[in-house]
């Protein structure tokens, strides 16, 4: 390039490179320097795209001892920034610079990058390599950013960022790798999808108070994405349109906490199969309407629902099942409007209040050691009552168990006597009425005391019958007492003998009765042994 071609404003940014000095073509005017004025920007606030390019691969020889760099401020610039392939090893610093045309710097090998405040029609940097951070701070870039596959070495920061490509990718990061923080808080902004689908991030991720929207698609898209650190999606974060985190993997926490999501109608917040080595809040005012799904994700501390509203009426507003944690907490600020699937969950302690109820649960295979409150059975079947899927054992047995194992064994045994119950509802009329006859008289085997009840009926039964009516001597010539009580009491005992029902024989329909009472005797005495021993051992 020649530089007798060069305007004044470039020749001033020639001459500053060698010792890396900064430009600044600002007027002083805040109204007229705001880069939304851009285009009224003269001749002498104008700087071709071309000496950029110049200066960058090598046209001015570095001198010793100097440290060279690009540093420009309030300049419009023409033509187009392309670097694209090109070795770079000097650092760009624009800010408060408009751009006319996107800067290309696809498989660039930049050093630091920082275009801060700038206003772009676009940036391409696909397979960018940046040994330092690439800062973007409050620039705004419509028509899309693509940082897919590119590599930095630093941090990234987009705080204050401001994307603008409605129904297309405002941010296309798909394999990014970083390996300091990520940054997109203070303002950022993104109309248009957020893509960083097989990102590795090196540090933290920071999406704080950041507002996303796309609602007819998904407003960002982090399949697989996989950061070192710890995520924040909070402090006033919202989101329109679809959060994607399919298959993530989060080595410190991630935080919704306060979070405001919204999808209508689809999937709010997909976590499916996300992997987090800490702990999940969606709490303290956290809200989603959609779907929030946490299918299948492994949670080595807590997930947190505590003070969320989930809304999903028609549908699954909350989904657990297949997921692995050592806490879940549903202490839900109001009560979760649409179904709460649970199935085959597994935690260790189970955290919800009977308020937080969603009128509809899937239950079937959830997995849990405490139960905190426990609540009473009474309480707990309503709870199993809301399952949509109708009887299923495992989720009567599971919550018996538990009850056993804090020492509630009542609870538990109605427990079970509830699912003997339910269970009946879903048998043919035969098996209803035998069920019917196990519950009224033992309660399934769970109420075994209720069988005293009926042993205490049948010595009354008994010993008026056979007063009324007095047996038959078996041996003539003995003349033994006959005691109506302690005859029929002889028949009830199933070993031993008072020396009455030896000695006596009823005939015609009082052997019937008889045996009668011989037959039910045995069955309701192993019933409250039975009963008495569980009792004892506290089973």
């Amino acid at each position: 390039m020649n530089i007798e071609d060069l305007t004044p404003a470039e020749r001033r940014l020639w001459e500053a490179f060698p010792k890396g000095e900064s430009i600044d073509l600002s007027s002083g005017d805040p109204a007229y320097d705001d880069i939304g004025q851009a285009d009224r920007w003269g001749r002498e606030r104008t700087v071709r795209a071309e000496v950029l390019v110049a200066l960058l691969v090598g046209a001015v020889e570095r001198r010793p001892g100097q440290v060279a760099a690009v540093r420009l401020a309030g300049a419009r610039i023409t033509g187009s920034l392309n670097l694209g392939h090109a070795e770079v090893g000097v650092p760009l610093a624009l800010t408060a610079c408009s751009f006319d045309e996107a800067p290309h710097l696809y498989w660039a090998s930049m050093n630091s990058v920082h275009l801060m405040r700038c206003r772009l029609p676009g940036l391409i940097a696909s397979g960018t390599r940046v040994d330092g951070h690439l800062w973007l701070e409050g620039s705004r870039i419509s028509g899309g950013l693509w940082l897919d596959g590119a590599n930095i070495t630093g941090i990234l920061n987009m705080s204050g960022v401001q994307l603008t490509n409605p129904g297309g990718d405002a941010l296309l990061a798909d394999r990014l790798t970083v390996e300091a923080n990520v940054y997109c808080d203070q303002g950022f902004a993104a109309n248009g999808e957020v893509r960083l689908p097989g990102a590795r991030v090196g540090g933290q991720l920071i999406f704080r108070g950041a507002r996303l929207h796309n609602p007819t698609g998904a407003a960002l898209y982090a399949s697989r994405l996989d950061v070192a650190a710890n995520v924040f999606c909070d402090g006033g974060f919202t989101a329109e349109g679809e959060i994607r985190l399919r298959g993530a993997r989060v080595g410190g926490y991630l935080s919704f906490v306060g979070a405001r999501l919204s999808a209508p109608q689809r999937t709010a917040l997909n976590a499916d199969d996300l992997g987090v080595e800490t702990d999940v809040y969606c709490s303290d005012g956290f809200s989603a309407v959609g779907t929030v799904s946490f299918a299948g994700a492994r949670i080595t501390g807590q997930l947190s629902l505590r003070d969320a509203h989930l809304r999903n009426e028609e549908g699954t507003a909350l989904s657990v099942q297949r997921i692995q944690a050592e806490e879940l907490l549903l202490r839900t600020a109001e009560p979760i409007k649409g179904t709460a699937d649970l199935s085959y969950a597994r935690v260790n302690l189970l955290r919800d209040d009977a308020a937080s109820w969603p009128e509809r649960l899937q239950l079937d295979g959830l997995q849990y050691e405490t139960l905190e409150p426990p609540l009473t059975a009474r309480e707990r079947l309503d709870w199993l009552h809301r399952d949509t899927d109708g009887y299923a054992p495992q989720p009567y047995e599971r919550l018996a168990q538990t009850y056993r194992t804090l020492g509630l064994d009542s609870d538990g045994r109605s427990v079970l006597l509830a699912k003997a119950r339910d269970r009946r509802k879903t048998q043919g009329v035969p098996r209803k009425i035998v069920g019917w006859l196990q519950d009224g008289l033992v309660g399934y085997g769970y109420r075994p005391f209720r069988a005293a009840s009926w042993l205490i009926g049948l010595l009354a039964f008994g010993t008026i019958v056979f007063s009324l009516h007095k047996p038959a001597i078996l041996n003539s010539d003995d003349h033994p007492h006959f005691n109506a009580f302690f005859y029929t009491l002889d028949l009830i005992l199933p070993i031993g003998t008072l020396g009455q029902e030896s000695v006596f024989a009823p005939e015609g329909i009082y052997q019937w009765i008889a045996n009668f009472i011989v037959a039910a005797g045995l069955l309701l005495g192993l019933t409250v042994a039975a009963g008495a021993t569980r009792a004892l051992s506290r089973e």
